[in-house]
């Protein structure tokens, strides 16, 4: 599976940036995907993600109400909606894939085999 993440960029606080990832073959539709960010001097964490097929999401408690994760399964696009961003929302965003979900959280990177490069977002204050 190949992932590309794009749509990253500089944008004051408040305001809003549509990431879009785009994957190879179905997986937007049998994976799980999943987006992750990595701010500097910091480990990768969870944003959210969204299952296969029945399309259940989940967020980390920090985006919650502010990030919504979706996905165009007829253009195996997956998208990550950001609205109302802080300064503590810079970091590299990744988009990641794995084909093994069955249930719950999938919020570790471990939980992903393949990743994305990622795309910079960063909020000034």
């Amino acid at each position: 599976v190949q992932l590309q993440a794009c749509g990253g960029g500089l944008v004051q606080a408040g305001g809003s940036l549509r990431l879009s990832c785009a994957a190879s073959g179905r997986a937007s539709i049998t994976h799980v995907m999943g987006w992750f960010r990595q701010a500097p001097g910091r480990e990768r964490e969870f944003v959210a993600r969204i299952s296969p097929y029945v399309s259940s999401t989940y967020y980390a408690d920090s985006v919650k109400g502010r990030f919504t994760i979706s996905k165009d399964n007829t253009k195996n696009m997956v998208y990550l909606q950001m609205n109302t961003l802080k300064p503590e929302d810079t970091a590299v965003y990744y988009c990641a894939a794995d084909a093994g979900y069955t249930s719950g959280s999938y919020q570790y990177t471990q939980d992903y085999e393949y990743w994305g490069q990622g795309t910079l977002v960063t909020v000034s204050s």
